[in-house]
């Protein structure tokens, strides 16, 4: 039975079935009976987010083939105590539905299952192209990147004739790396297959709603009013670009200056290490004080491999685009300068030392794109530039940041404000 609330009356009761071990409040069966392909739920912390997505994939186990999918960014936040998997062990241990360890799922007696995984690096969704599911859950969304969610549609699916809704599903609080991805698509854009449902702690009667207001009252003010308030539009402080700000264009002019700014950064690293850098490629074009994000080479490779990428690159661009790259400090960024005039013999380059921090280096290019004047090239790479550049400087990398910077400097009329070329 569903807890009456005149805050929000339901129109029918949500589908339930004995796996499901809540009883949801008025909220929770509001998204559960959505219909619509993606819901967003929550915004505020503690309106029950976590037990609303384990309802949800629960939802169909009783049908024979179904699958679902519960999506947390690292292990640790999927195993932890009181997340997705304890709770679905708590829910599930003592029916006859089977656990199994080694693929983190449960086995129905429908031959249905429930699967947990996570995504913690760039590119650990390819796991699941030879997957299927009904229902997909992404717990914390910000914490994803937006390519990430995009893919997972590739694996939502069903068998001709099934009636079982395909849904994609998620809950999150403002904040985070993925914020401005997430607020354009559920609070901005207008979708007809889109929802976001609102929920606040108040909005759950299960817990100590003037205790957890006095917890809340301790967290800086912008956190608080996002996790109080579900506020999306509270800024952080620090917080660089805006998804907004940046406009997708067929092409750029084609006689106007080009350069192609390298991020060595991933020369210093393993690409064995668990989330290694990359090294990028940005080429931007300038025409009519405007600029334009062209193209983007992200690549992780050995050092043996850096040369030849920058090569076969600027071959691909033609000798009419200057490849430039940023030369790191000490006698290794040297070599590598070395080694790469050597090989780019016939091609216009130039190496550029860096003279500030990360975040000072960002904010000519930042002002650039917030007045308007920074435009990107339609391409395949452009939801993760956007990921990066715009979870800036919180995310997990900043190599495609340092180039696009660069890139930036090199074709200013003033030009090369970092230092001399070497």
């Amino acid at each position: 039975m569903v807890r009456s609330n005149p805050a929000l009356k339901t129109a029918a009761t949500p589908r339930l079935n004995n796996f499901i071990r809540e009883t949801p409040f008025d909220k929770q069966a509001a998204f559960l009976l959505l219909p619509h392909r993606e819901v967003l739920y929550g915004g505020s912390a503690g309106p029950g987010k976590s037990s609303a997505l384990l309802m949800a994939a629960l939802q169909y186990v009783d049908k024979p083939g179904y699958a679902a999918l519960l999506l947390r960014r690292t292990y640790a936040d999927l195993s932890r105590a009181g997340a997705l998997m304890d709770r679905a062990r708590a829910w599930l241990s003592n029916t006859e539905a089977i656990w199994n360890g080694g693929a983190h799922m449960w086995r129905f007696p429908s031959g249905a299952s429930l699967s947990f995984g996570y995504l913690e690096h760039d590119g650990d969704e390819l796991q699941y192209q030879s997957a299927e599911y009904q229902c997909i859950c992404f717990d914390e969304l910000t914490q994803f990147t937006e390519a990430q969610y995009r893919f997972l549609f590739s694996r939502l699916r069903r068998p001709q004739g099934s009636r079982i809704p395909l849904r994609m599903r998620a809950a999150t609080n403002p904040g985070g790396p993925g914020h401005e991805w997430v607020k354009q698509r559920f609070i901005l854009a207008q979708d007809p297959d889109r929802f976001f449902l609102p929920a606040r702690f108040t909005d759950n009667p299960y817990i100590d709603q003037a205790a957890y207001r006095r917890q809340l009252a301790e967290l800086d003010p912008v956190t608080r009013k996002r996790f109080e308030e579900g506020d999306w539009d509270v800024a952080a402080e620090g917080a660089l670009f805006k998804r907004s700000w940046f406009a997708v264009v067929k092409g750029a002019p084609a006689q106007a200056p080009r350069v192609r700014f390298w991020d060595m950064a991933a020369t210093a690293k393993s690409i064995a290490a668990g989330d290694p850098d990359y090294i990028v490629g940005v080429k931007m074009v300038l025409a009519d004080g405007l600029y334009y994000v062209e193209h983007v080479v992200r690549e992780r490779v050995d050092a043996k491999s850096v040369l030849r990428l920058v090569l076969q690159t600027a071959q691909a661009d033609g000798a009419g685009v200057v490849v430039c790259w940023e030369q790191e400090g000490g006698s290794s960024g040297k070599i590598v300068s070395s080694a790469l005039i050597e090989k780019l013999a016939g091609f216009q380059f130039r190496a550029v030392p860096v003279h500030a921090d990360k975040l000072t280096r960002a904010l000519p290019f930042r002002d650039m794109a917030q007045a308007g004047n920074v435009r990107l090239v339609e391409g395949a790479w452009n939801l993760v530039w956007l990921d990066e550049v715009c979870g800036f400087p919180t995310g997990r990398h900043d190599d495609q940041v340092d180039a696009s910077d660069g890139a930036f400097v090199a074709l200013k009329p003033r030009g090369w404000a970092w230092g001399p070329a070497v």
